[in-house]
């Protein structure tokens, strides 16, 4: 069969995806083998492939790939969370393109609208992934609104209310007012702004011209204003305890407070105390026993309270009452000031804090079991140090809002029949809500008299169950699967969902699963960046498209790529070269294929240097499966991967074949193809989580295959005790062909001229390599000599003397001159090394191993510096 002389990743991708599929390897069910559980972060269902998602999605099919390899049985879940905010704006913004209005739809018709464009773009992203070759159980796609699942989030909300750990209260919120929804803390990123700070003067009641000043960066809140604090130990405003001020513009008088939460040192020492719109003045005002004025809209426009700005956006506001308050003489001055203000997660809306009627999870209790498994190492974190986030979240957790104002989600199951605060019920369905108003209210309560609650349930209380309900571990408790496949055993996810995810799960993990983590380690991606640093987004445009680099690399070139330079929780700095550089791998394996292939074989004696070469391939092999092993099991993928790369880049292209390869046009015997031939399956093996592709190329065309003989079910190899010593004699043996190589390079002497090599042993070294040093130094001739040669080419390795004679044409005193250069520069080198042997402090505290490795290289040096004046005295 005719090889292409390139690697074509787009067939070998489609045939193999294919052929997998096909076969159904990426399928599981439980058996008696040992579960591998992997559950994909649930991306968006609106959402496309990003760069976060090609790096989190590699590393989770890199771990996958191994453990089938291992035998086990691997079922990596995906799906997709219904993202209520998200899509809600997305479905919004369609009907609006087609002159449709929400409000004017009923619920269902908005939701027929909504799954419309679920099954439109939901699968995209899938698909996508696909292309990156991730071996997904397809079968086992699941979705956080498909029917089960809701009903497991509808049941854990029932039982957390019954258990009292769901309450219903007016608290302050966050509030999007672009979305229309509440939002927890975590769906706020606080960013640093340039804003203006406006010194504002409010007139004390019953004086002719005595005022005081405040500071603040949102003056359209002055007219919710409903008292002044000051510190009660500031001397300033003792005397004003008791009084009290009047509201510019809305001419309401406020008393003057006293509290020591001011700080006496921070702006003019006065505080606006607007308890609708501001966390901290919200608790000054239960406190103090304040009353609360609320001026916006839900849209972030002023209500009536807003006097003559009602119905105007609070941004237009703030620019026309700074005027007004500067017209009327309450300005005193306007100052540029950098603060941070709360953004919305989802629309990037600035948020307001309101105070709401919402849903609440009560989390003090719930998340003291979860806390204890991450800090007792029940659970692990990679890399280590990201528990310290986690404890410091954990340990000053907030209740969480978890209803929000949207049609598109899991509806809140709660009933009301009255006016009351408590006049509601919990029920799962109409007819137990009946049953209940009744019970409770003590009167018969009617279909017409219930209401179901408008709002749905934040998207996290959802996706917080996906390792127990995408096994159905909540609608049909201890069924075979929940048992068999949980808990699971690795996640792979971003730092920045630590709470809104991570945290959630292992709560619920805890709660529902008899005690059982949800997982037993967490592996925490970095954020990949641009050259510059910064995130990679849409809205920068600095994002390159993944499909694009698929297509341009090969799927094989960009997983490499993506990993090259990504230690877990270390943020990614990535460039498309890095996956050129995965592609320059697939084609240099390709090319070793080839080269192999292309060799005829003949029935002949096995060379000395390939018994060798062979002899120390196999321990290579064993030393670098040994260091990968150990990388997969402290999940330094990153570190796997360059071992990786290294045994086949160096260890197998650059060395081991050189070795063996025939010379041009020569046959080669049997046993080394063989050999070879074995070593390249074991390659490919270890190569295959990174690079399923080109594996499952070459493996099949290496040799002929039966049926269901693919590389994607073969055995991950088995560790053999690996021959250190052997590996140092090759050490040595190369570095004495990186001296030859050296001296051909310097002095410009071809490959195809042969070189005599005399060696003068003064320390034991074996003469085992020898056939292997003739071979690749290009060798003539391979003597001993008790005596030195002066007229020759010299260096040392460890210890002993390699002289390479001169030609006839040697330029005598050019040589003279190299040789004086090389002189100088070790002496210099020996200095160094001296003077730092001389420093009695780094002696006495360096690791010991510190002080050996100089005392050798001072040992060398001198050496060294023996042999070159003992050759210039010779030559001159």
């Amino acid at each position: 069969m005719e090889i292409p002389k390139t690697y074509e990743p787009t067939k070998a991708e489609e045939k193999w995806y294919s052929h997998w599929m096909n076969k159904g390897y990426f399928h599981s069910t439980p058996d008696d083998r040992e579960a591998y559980t992997v559950v994909i972060p649930p991306p968006n269902v609106t959402g496309v492939l990003h760069m976060g998602h090609m790096l989190n999605n590699t590393i989770q099919d890199v771990l996958v790939r191994r453990a089938r390899m291992q035998g086990k049985n691997a079922c990596w879940v995906p799906g997709t969370d219904h993202a209520s905010i998200a899509t809600e704006a997305k479905v919004v913004n369609k009907l609006r393109q087609e002159g449709i209005k929400k409000s004017d739809l009923t619920r269902d018709e908005f939701m027929e609208h909504a799954y419309e464009w679920k099954d439109k773009h939901g699968g995209i992203i899938l698909d996508q992934l696909k292309k990156l070759g991730a071996s997904c159980d397809w079968e086992r796609t699941s979705f956080t609104m498909d029917e089960e699942y809701s009903e497991s989030v509808i049941n854990v909300f029932i039982d957390l209310f019954q258990k009292g750990k769901i309450y219903r209260g007016a608290r302050m919120i966050n509030w999007d007012p672009e979305a229309q929804t509440a939002l927890s803390d975590e769906e706020v990123i606080h960013k640093e702004v340039n804003s203006k700070l406006f010194n504002v003067r409010y007139k004390i009641e019953g004086t002719e011209d005595d005022w005081l000043t405040i500071a603040t960066t949102r003056p359209e809140t002055i007219l919710g204003d409903v008292a002044i604090c000051v510190n009660p130990n500031d001397a300033r405003f003792a005397n004003l305890h008791g009084k009290k001020v009047i509201v510019p513009i809305a001419n309401r008088s406020i008393p003057i407070i006293a509290d020591e939460y001011v700080d006496m040192e921070f702006g003019t020492g006065c505080l606006k105390i607007t308890p609708a719109h501001d966390v901290n003045d919200y608790d000054l005002g239960k406190k103090h026993n304040l009353e609360t004025i609320d001026i916006l809209n839900a849209n972030g426009t002023l209500n009536e309270n807003g006097l003559h700005y009602a119905g105007k956006d609070r941004f237009e506001v703030r620019k026309e009452i700074a005027k007004e308050l500067e017209e009327k003489g309450y300005m005193v001055k306007v100052e540029d000031y950098i603060n941070k203000v709360g953004f919305s997660e989802r629309t990037d809306a600035v948020i307001e804090p309101r105070i709401s009627l919402q849903w609440f999870v009560d989390m003090k209790e719930l998340s003291k079991p979860a806390l204890d498994a991450v800090m007792d190492g029940e659970i692990k974190f990679h890399p280590d140090n990201m528990k310290n986030t986690y404890k410091h979240w954990m340990e000053n957790i907030k209740d969480w809002c978890i209803s929000r104002q949207l049609w598109w989600g899991h509806r809140i199951p709660a009933w009301y029949y009255g006016e009351g605060a408590d006049d509601f019920v919990v029920a799962k369905e109409l007819e137990e809500a009946l049953k209940l108003a009744t019970e409770k209210s003590g009167r018969t309560i009617t279909e017409a008299d219930l209401k179901q609650d408008e709002d749905v349930l934040d998207t996290w209380f959802s996706s917080w169950l996906w390792p127990i309900s995408v096994f159905n571990g909540l609608t049909q408790p201890n069924n075979e699967e929940i048992n068999y496949y949980y808990p699971t055993n690795d996640l792979v996810t971003a730092p920045e969902i630590m709470f809104f995810w991570v945290a959630r799960m292992i709560i619920a993990g805890k709660e529902y699963m008899g005690g059982q983590i949800p997982f037993k380690n967490v592996y925490y991606t970095g954020i990949v960046r641009d050259k510059l640093g910064r995130k990679m987004s849409k809205s920068l445009g600095n994002s390159p498209d993944p499909i694009g680099l698929i297509e341009k690399f090969g799927a094989d070139g960009v997983r490499v790529g993506m990993l090259l330079s990504s230690p877990a929780g270390n943020d990614l700095p990535f460039d498309s070269s890095q996956c050129e550089q995965g592609r320059n791998f697939t084609n240099k394996v390709w090319n070793a294929f080839r080269l192999v292939s292309s060799w005829e074989v003949k029935d002949m004696e096995q060379p000395e240097a390939s018994k060798k070469a062979i002899e120390w391939f196999q321990a290579k092999f064993n030393s670098r499966l040994a260091y990968i092993n150990d990388q997969y099991d402290k999940f330094r993928i990153s570190d796997a991967l360059m071992g990786t790369y290294k045994l086949v880049w160096d260890d197998f292209c650059s060395w081991y074949l050189e070795m063996i390869k025939p010379g041009y046009q020569q046959p080669i015997d049997a046993a080394t193809l063989e050999a070879t031939k074995t070593f390249f399956e074991q390659i490919l093996k270890v190569m295959q989580p990174f690079t399923p592709f080109v594996a499952e190329e070459i493996w099949h065309l290496l040799r002929e295959r039966a049926e269901g003989d693919d590389i994607i079910l073969a055995q991950w190899p088995t560790l053999e005790t690996v021959n250190e010593d052997l590996l140092n004699d090759f050490n040595v043996a190369f570095e004495v062909i990186g001296g030859l190589r050296n001296i051909r390079k310097q002095n410009n002497i071809a490959n195809k001229i042969k070189l005599d090599l005399s060696i003068k042993k003064n320390n034991n070294a074996s003469d085992a390599l020898d056939a292997v040093i003739v071979k690749m130094g290009g060798l003539a001739t391979l003597t001993f000599s008790e005596e030195k040669l002066a007229n020759a080419y010299s260096f040392i390795v460890d210890g002993n003397e390699f002289y390479v004679p001169f030609g006839d044409d040697i330029d005598v005193e050019a040589e003279i001159q190299k040789l004086e250069e090389e002189l100088n520069y070790t002496k210099g080198f020996l200095t160094s090394v001296q003077k730092k042997l001389g420093n009695e402090r780094f002696v006495n505290n360096a690791p010991e191993q510190v002080v050996a490795s100089e005392k050798k290289k001072e040992a060398d040096a001198l050496g060294k510096i023996k042999i070159l004046e003992e050759k210039l005295e010779a030559l001159k």
